[in-house]
């Protein structure tokens, strides 16, 4: 009896051992996955933002002149579709941002689901913006609809992707480097956008003729037709590939469930709100950036028309989109090294600064067109840290507001919808005083010439106007406070705290074995 009940508790210490080994290996196999990510999985995560760079540029570029010289409606009215486009999908932003750090995990994940569904409906409605309606009374609200649910269905397909980046690693340095992957990807998107929209678009683009808006024959869509078509074209391409990068980043890309936050309960929206928007370094950020974005926004919106019009380079104005983002895609690889080197809030100083000679000196020379190209170049340069920042920086903060606030959660989509609300709120801002600057000055639709105050408001627009935008911005970055030696304390300290929690998980899985 005795020697019985001795041997018992011997296999039971072995195989709490085993269990203890097999703990420990799990863990140490869940720190590799986690934190080391294939150059496969950063490829096509960073495939998935192509989709809504392609559209944006699209729309950025493109839908303004459309409105105005295919659409042909007042500029009032396509001023007010800018904007109400803009800002409600300003407004889906944290309410997406809300409903999606409430998602439960599915064995999808937890942000796949919403990339998934909102993907058919998006490339449907993207389509039906491009297509002008024969009923004329029909015409702005049928945009405005269809600008409204495409900037929705956008807004489900981006904040779960843009928050993926928390769930993808939970190596700092991994999710910078999947961070530099996306933003070439996007950048990409944008020269894919640009080239579609401009060179299908621009192929087919009908010549000026002198006088107002009514420059077809008896209504005649012989000519205008022809440009319909072409935007038809373009946009069905570009629904394609939307659908084809959703395809790859579902296919290719898992999420982490222990990657995103630790293990507490999450907080309520108003509450989570209420932490986001009160908290220092996020308020900093997001302002810098609300405003160098809307500078770039501002270019972005109206460099066409000036290209076309001011500058006298109608037949040229898609080419020199294209070079613009070419060499912002060109430039993210140098911008991904120089922010490893020389700290973030450097690139931020010295990238968004670039382009400040050249926008002053593209309105202060005469026209010439190798001028607009070496301007082009220059921009680009610029854009490309304007695009690669943000995002890079937005880590930085999550993990910030995690040390200081380690008994909350789920905020990770918050943090993300709220800065993607106020940027595409500046969008919405930017558009529409543009267009209605125009309108005050008096913009002639389809013309071969604009009259003077339209090219003066033009260049301040393009020019002026961003200038200022942008050492607004660098004065708010001066205030920002997670530096370099910050942002590593700050990693160390969230590792230290997972481990502490995988220990936590590992002791009582081995008190429940025992018990």
């Amino acid at each position: 009896m005795f020697k019985k009940c001795c041997l018992v508790p011997l296999p039971k210490t072995h195989i709490l051992r085993e269990d203890d080994d097999s703990s420990q290996s799990k863990k140490i196999k869940l720190r590799d996955e986690s934190g080391r990510l294939s150059v496969c999985s950063k490829l096509c995560y960073a495939i998935g933002g192509a989709p809504y760079q392609i559209t944006g540029s699209a729309l950025g570029f493109f839908l303004q002149i459309y409105l105005l010289d295919v659409a042909q409606l007042d500029t009032f009215y396509a001023s007010i579709i800018l904007f109400v486009g803009r800002a409600w999908d300003a407004v889906t932003d944290p309410t997406v941002g809300f409903l999606v750090s409430r998602s439960r995990w599915t064995r999808c994940g937890r942000m796949m689901p919403w990339i998934l569904i909102s993907t058919p409906f998006a490339v449907l409605t993207y389509f039906l913006i491009w297509y002008v309606p024969s009923v004329e009374q029909w015409k702005v609200l049928w945009y405005l609809i269809f600008y409204c649910l495409f900037q929705s269905l956008q807004t489900c397909f981006h904040v779960p992707y843009s928050a993926l980046t928390m769930f993808i690693s939970m190596d700092q340095k991994e999710r910078d480097s999947a961070t530099a992957y996306r933003m070439t990807a996007e950048v990409l998107g944008s020269v894919v956008g640009t080239a579609i929209q401009g060179q299908i678009v621009g192929g087919a683009i009908t010549p000026c003729l002198p006088g107002n808006l009514e420059v077809l024959d008896n209504g005649n869509t012989t000519l205008l037709g022809s440009d319909k078509q072409a935007y038809l074209i373009a946009s069905a391409v570009i629904c394609v590939i939307y659908v084809l990068c959703a395809a790859v980043l579902f296919l290719g890309v898992r999420e982490q469930e222990g990657c995103g936050r630790l293990k507490t309960e999450p907080m309520s929206f108003f509450e989570g709100m209420r932490m986001v928007m009160g908290y220092g370094p996020y308020v900093k950020l997001v302002m810098g950036f609300l405003f160098t974005s809307l500078a770039f926004m501002l270019l972005e919106g109206n460099f066409a028309l000036f290209i076309s019009y001011t500058m006298g380079f109608r037949n040229d104005f898609q080419n020199i989109l294209l070079v613009i983002m070419l060499s912002g895609t060109l430039s993210i690889p140098f911008w991904q090294w120089f922010l490893t080197r020389f700290g973030k809030k450097t690139a931020v100083y010295i990238g968004i600064t670039w382009a400040v000679p050249f926008m002053i000196l593209i309105v202060c020379i005469e026209s010439s067109l190798i001028v607009a190209y070496v301007v082009s170049v220059a921009a680009g340069v610029s854009v490309a840290a304007a695009f690669l920042l943000p995002w890079s920086m937005l880590p930085d903060v999550v993990d910030d507001f995690k040390v200081k606030n380690p008994d909350s959660s789920g905020h990770e989509a918050i943090f993300y919808s709220f800065y993607v609300f106020f940027t595409k709120f500046a969008s919405g801002i930017s558009l529409g005083i543009s267009t209605l600057s125009l309108d005050f000055a008096g913009y002639v639709t389809r013309g071969c010439s604009q009259p003077d105050a339209v090219n003066l408001t033009l260049k301040v627009l393009v020019s002026a106007a961003p200038v200022v935008l942008i050492f607004l911005g660098l004065l708010i970055f001066k205030t920002y406070p997670i530096d370099e030696e910050r942002r590593q304390g700050n990693r160390k300290l969230l590792q230290a705290m997972r481990d502490s929690n995988q220990d936590s998980d590992t002791e009582s899985t081995e008190l429940g074995s025992v018990v």
